[in-house]
């Protein structure tokens, strides 16, 4: 009796047709089929460390397309702030010109107030920290388009309200009550002792002359094209609305009514009701 080889492997592959019909046996040494499957197993291990090696590989191109984009896109910011920088200080220029056209001569700048002494004061707005780049070219836009009317008329904020000492100006600034919070602050507050007489900075016609939240008695004036200016914080108002009045008219006396923490007058200057910097159409303002 013959024995079964256990090294081996047999196969019997049957075949059949019309005609005749045939048996074919193959035989495979089972370590051969034990080094075909290892290798087999090792090809396919290396197909798919190759399929994850392109995958990886593609996901750092796009990366790196992705970083790419995000770089182009940084520098055209950057060219367009520095764009707009320009753009401002050409604005900014603008409303000096249009101060020297109103006849404002030079003056004194008035003194530093010490920063022990309270004066300070206005409505506290939010400080948006979500304006973008279009919401300043767009607001940019805007108030250079209103220059050349701004050239033609006379009635320019080109004068001090009173005189009397800086306290806090337009921008951002911490809360004057305490707390540590910040708020936008929409004016320039000048510091001086209740009663002071508060001039209008330029011909204009009395809009608002009452209390507002914030501001207490408050006086707004009309100038045209846009253009308006608030004075807060007044003691006593002396004009009424409907009122015309000319530049240096004497329309208020200082106070403390409303959110201030001393004497002073919250002075505003607003383009189409947008605050813009008083600084710009205060005679010595940005040498303070």
């Amino acid at each position: 009796m013959r024995l079964r080889d256990e090294r081996f492997l047999s196969f019997v592959v049957a075949s059949t047709s019309k005609t005749r019909s045939s048996i074919r046996r193959f035989t495979v040494h089972r370590n051969w089929v034990r080094a075909s499957s290892v290798l087999g197993l090792a090809v396919i291990a290396m197909l798919g460390y190759g399929f994850y090696g392109l995958l990886q590989q593609g996901r750092h191109v796009r990366i790196d397309q992705e970083n790419a984009r995000l770089r182009a896109e940084n520098e055209r910011q950057r060219a367009e702030v520095e764009k707009l920088k320009g753009r401002v200080e050409s604005v900014e220029n603008a409303s000096r010109s249009i101060v020297e056209m109103s006849g404002v001569q030079s003056a004194a700048v008035p003194p530093v107030a010490p920063a022990s002494i309270k004066g300070s004061g206005g409505p506290g707005l939010p400080v948006d920290t979500s304006a973008t780049l279009n919401d300043l070219t767009a607001r940019t836009i805007q108030l250079e388009s209103k220059m050349p009317e701004l050239r033609q008329h006379i009635r320019v904020p080109s004068i001090w309200p009173l005189d009397g000492p800086f306290s806090d100006c337009f921008g951002v600034r911490g809360n004057p009550f305490g707390g540590g919070s910040l708020e936008r602050h929409t004016g320039q507050d000048i510091k001086a002792a209740i009663g002071t007489p508060i001039h209008s900075t330029a011909a204009g016609t009395i809009i608002y002359a009452t209390g507002m939240s914030g501001y207490g008695n408050l006086v707004e004036i009309d100038h045209g094209n846009g253009v308006t200016t608030r004075y807060g914080h007044m003691s006593k108002i002396l004009v009424a609305q409907g009122q015309f009045v000319k530049r240096g008219d004497v329309i208020g006396l200082v106070g403390v009514t409303g959110r201030t923490t001393g004497p002073h007058v919250h002075y505003e200057v607003r383009i189409n009701d947008d605050p813009v910097e008083p600084r710009n159409y205060l005679p010595g303002g940005w040498n303070h």
